[in-house]
């Protein structure tokens, strides 16, 4: 779980990984001091892992790409799949177990679907939401649209076959070239209709709400500031 600052709702995303009996690490990219000291209090009080990201590098937040390099390298050598839970997304106590019972050969990532507090679909599987999906069995389906890692499985059969190595250090966020790989790997990724978790986007960084809001100023910001290179 990469967390930047937005403390309230990262503890709550920490403790309710924490309740479904699961091992959680925790990165912190550059919150501010007294955030970081709350998560490390938080960690002594939940018996979690807390890696402080600038005690590794002096690179900038976001640092995704050092995460995932290094998380796929823990994975790989506990012969485990990787599960990336986003610090503004709620899971339930059974989540990550039926994402688990999910997994079969072929498989490269299997994702639980996000929905707001009414329980509707939104950011960012808002898409579900147009009328051809209405009537569809809420059962997982199997997608070549482009995952988040909200709440994303990556299996260890994706890990084996795709070198994090190689993600593009100009980026900033790696789930669309990830989503890419599985498939041109020849793997399937599953998307869970039936298995939502709760969902407060961009909670971590309040800025990219402009996308909705005020979108010509998002992208000005994206733009001229290099911003959310996807």
């Amino acid at each position: 779980m990469p967390v930047k600052d937005s403390i309230a709702i990262a503890e709550k995303a920490i403790r309710a990984v924490v309740d479904s009996g699961h091992r959680l690490l925790v990165y912190d990219d550059n919150s501010l001091p007294e955030n970081a000291k709350r998560l490390d209090d938080i960690a002594s009080e939940m018996g979690i892992q807390v890696v402080h990201i600038s005690e590794l590098t002096d690179h900038p937040s976001p640092n995704y790409r050092l995460v995932l390099q290094r998380s796929q390298q823990q994975a790989l050598s506990e012969d485990k799949h990787l599960v990336i839970i986003e610090s503004d997304v709620l899971i339930q106590t059974d989540t990550l177990n039926r994402m688990l019972a999910e997994v079969q050969e072929g498989v490269g990532m299997v994702a639980a679907v996000t929905v707001d507090e009414d329980g509707a679909y939104n950011f960012p599987y808002h898409y579900l939401r147009r009328l051809r999906y209405r009537f569809l069995s809420k059962k997982p389906i199997s997608t070549k649209k482009r995952f988040s890692f909200c709440c994303t499985l990556l299996t260890n059969e994706l890990l084996q076959k795709a070198d994090f190595q190689l993600l593009d250090p100009t980026k900033n966020w790696y789930d669309v070239t990830i989503s890419h790989w599985s498939v041109r790997l020849g793997l399937r990724n599953i998307l869970m209709l039936d298995n939502p978790v709760l969902h407060f986007p961009h909670a971590s960084r309040p800025w990219k709400r402009l996308k909705y809001i005020n979108p010509l100023l998002y992208y000005w910001r994206k733009i001229t500031q290099k911003k959310d290179r996807i």
